[in-house]
């Protein structure tokens, strides 16, 4: 079943609100077998509206509208679907009882402007709203389902799990399933010829995209069926795949890299720390985003100074004098002080230039040194150029820090 969504109000295309309820339908649908074709975001306008709705019409099987119901004079979506259905606009007395209802249990008063919103195409089916006052609206026209909902997500969300949800899986009969190998290391363009056989070789139901992120890449397998086993046809692509890419695979779940490396700590009974210098402590940020990061992270020391390194971390004078602190002495020194000051079984030591300043001929802007070493005595140093912006390098020193650890836990270095 093929799914157009159409979301209205002037406020997404300006940027002042950002549409979360079209990424909340499109996982939704895919979770009952249904095709997201398209997703429109117009303005409220009769005409936009109008327009929009005759385009979704001939590339989908359903069309759902959030937007435009409430009582003001900018929520114009009733008057259009009445236009584009050709109907009157009519006082529903249900509507009116729900919202007077939902009035006088609030202790507010019923304004004329609330009987506006029960005002509506009289060809629809009445979907009541069980969290707010506007209605939703169930239209069948000329074998194409229309769905109206209100634009606030809490409300469009009830509306969607309770009763549109519900209603439209019983309509499908469509496998659709996706897989997600995560990767770390390796660029969209070297993945691509490493598998490329594998991808050529795909049927024609299923399919294969790439979606690069800061230091890797997250391969999404989709497939969609009428019958047949496609999950265990999928699994044995994903499979293939894996073995091509080695040890640059690294999970089988959408899934971040940092949250990844907190299960594999946690079931192993072992912490981390880090030492970070030109990443200002963003790592430590990233993994303490993570729920429940405290069961395997003990915490960072930003050394941004020079002091600071040789005063918390114990780096020796002689080695920021004779290499600099974007050394590989350096955040080998780093690393160490770190383990004998934080007491973990991993660290992570990091020193560079993000720039825009401070870079020279032998070390530019870009130039970022990474440590990871663990409390067997165990130490790995490798130098990275990363260029870009100061954020983009901090953000990718930070992904291949992590990354780094990875390898250096199982043993890939």
């Amino acid at each position: 079943m093929k799914v157009s969504i159409i979301t209205i109000g002037d406020e997404i295309l300006i940027g002042q609100i950002v549409d979360t309820n079209s990424a909340f339908m499109g996982r939704a649908l895919n979770d009952i077998g249904c095709t997201v074709e398209e997703i429109l975001s117009i303005a409220d306008e009769r005409s936009a509206i109008v327009s929009a709705l005759d385009r979704s019409r001939e590339r989908s099987d359903v069309v759902l509208i959030t937007g435009g119901l409430g009582p003001t004079k900018d929520d114009v979506t009733k008057e259009a679907l009445a236009e584009y259905f050709g109907v009157k606009h009519v006082l529903n007395d249900e509507i009116l009882l729900h919202i007077r209802t939902y009035m006088e249990r609030k202790g507010r008063p019923l304004l004329e402007s609330h009987r506006s919103m029960a005002m509506v195409p009289e060809n629809c089916e009445i979907l009541q709203n069980e969290v707010g006052t506007a209605a939703a609206m169930w239209f069948e026209f000329e074998g194409t389902i229309f769905v109206s909902m209100p634009g606030v997500p809490y409300e469009m969300k009830d509306f969607m799990n309770k009763q549109v949800l519900p209603r439209l899986s019983k309509m499908t009969k469509q496998q659709l399933l996706h897989k997600t190998l995560m990767t770390a290391g390796l660029g969209e363009s070297i993945i691509a010829s490493k598998i490329e056989d594998v991808e050529n070789d795909l049927p024609r139901h299923i399919k294969l995209a790439y979606l690069p992120r800061v230091a890797g890449v997250r391969l999404r397998l989709s497939g969609q069926a009428l019958g047949g086993d496609l999950n265990q046809e999928m699994e044995d692509i994903a499979t293939e795949i894996k073995m091509r890419l080695g040890k640059y695979h690294y999970a089988d779940e959408d899934t971040t890299l940092e949250a990844w490396l907190g299960e594999v700590l946690k079931s192993r009974k072992e912490t981390l720390s880090t030492a970070e210098s030109c990443t200002g402590g963003n790592i430590a940020r990233i993994l303490t985003r993570i729920p429940g990061a405290s069961a395997f992270y003990q915490g960072s020391v930003c050394t941004y100074s020079n002091e600071l390194k040789m005063n918390i971390l114990g780096v020796q004078p002689e080695t920021l004098q004779s290499h600099g602190a974007v050394s590989e002495q350096t955040v080998r020194e780093m690393a160490m002080g770190a383990l004998d000051l934080l007491k973990t079984d991993y660290t992570i030591a990091v020193s560079g230039v993000a720039g825009p300043t401070g870079g020279t001929k032998e070390k530019p802007v870009g130039t970022v040194w990474i440590a990871v070493a663990g409390k067997s005595g165990n130490l790995h140093a490798q130098k990275y150029m990363y260029p870009g912006s100061r954020e983009i390098i901090i953000q990718g020193t930070s992904q291949i820090a992590l990354n780094q650890l990875r390898k250096f836990i199982f043993g890939l270095l």
